[in-house]
């Protein structure tokens, strides 16, 4: 359906607007069905991209400054989300032996094992919310985002 549809809105001031708009109401779509597809496993969005992170480390420990900076949403409480990844046994957290204020954070054979059930979801996932536009579009898609956001 489209964006007018969507949220009712029959005008827009501009092509900017619109597409402002549709953008912010993209993002909240993918989200929520991300959040869905996650939801069973017991964790949220920020704590996948959280395991993500630390799985891209491949078992080297980084520090939670480090996470905050790679986060799709900066405005999450990286503390707070390690903690509840921690209590789950997904994440371990360890003071610095060199820097007793240097946290540092790993992720566990659990955590590995959680994203590696949910990588063939995620990806096919992925490949149903992209089905109507093909490999060129997306590839677009990508580098106009980029653009907008001063990126070349």
């Amino acid at each position: 359906m489209k964006l007018e549809n969507e949220i009712g809105m029959a005008t827009f001031r501009s092509p900017f607007q619109k597409a402002y708009l549709n953008i912010l109401y993209t993002g909240n779509w993918l989200e929520a069905r991300v959040e869905s597809l996650i939801k069973p496993f017991g964790i949220s969005p920020e704590q996948y991209n959280v395991l993500r992170i630390l799985r891209g480390q491949h078992g080297k420990p980084i520090n939670l400054y480090e996470v905050q900076e790679r986060m799709l949403s900066r405005m999450s409480n990286a503390t707070r989300l390690v903690e509840k990844l921690r209590l789950k046994a997904l994440v371990t957290r360890e003071i610095c032996e060199q820097n007793r204020r240097k946290v540092e954070i790993a992720i566990t054979p659990k955590g590995l094992d959680l994203l590696n059930e949910l990588d063939p979801l995620v990806e096919e996932q992925e490949k149903t919310l992209f089905k109507h536009i093909d490999a060129a579009e997306v590839e677009a898609l990508s580098n106009v985002l980029d653009r907008l956001r001063g990126v070349e």
